[in-house]
């Protein structure tokens, strides 16, 4: 993700014993090296309970991946439980889409299943309701 410029940190109500565990019998195995990122512990569920995803009556977090900007602001965020996996590819692809509108200071936008190359939109007045005009969501499908 360094070739993003975004930093990842994995956060769970799990012991540093348990991700250690977890890095050396799972994880590495899986992609071959040691997890290039953070694992934290949040025992107490005090980081969950501040995103909402601490469920308190079993003491566990769902799981949830967040998006947040250089200024501290969400930007979009998925909880999913646990048995439904998570897509990296489209966590990079949200993130390029964010940098994008970020980088244009909201000149362009990222429609629906926006891919890196792909077109992106111009807001104005004269957008509204023209949507169609400019873009095809069969365009989010094309590879």
């Amino acid at each position: 993700m360094q070739k993003l410029g975004v930093e990842v940190l994995t956060i769970s109500v799990d012991s540093i014993y348990v991700h250690k565990m977890w890095n050396e019998h799972e994880l590495s195995k899986m992609i071959n090296k040691d997890i290039p990122f953070p694992m934290l512990s949040d025992q107490d569920g005090s980081i969950g309970k501040m995103y909402g995803i601490y469920d308190e009556d079993t003491g566990v977090e769902t799981r949830g991946r967040f998006i947040i900007d250089p200024d501290g602001i969400i930007q979009g965020f998925e909880v999913l439980t646990p048995p439904v996996g998570r897509n990296i590819s489209e966590s990079v692809r949200q993130i390029k889409a964010f940098q994008l509108v970020r980088e244009s200071q909201g000149a362009e936008a990222t429609p629906s299943g926006w891919k890196p190359g792909k077109k992106t939109l111009k807001p104005s007045p004269d957008l509204v309701g023209n949507i169609w005009k400019e873009w095809k969501v069969s365009e989010a499908f094309d590879d």
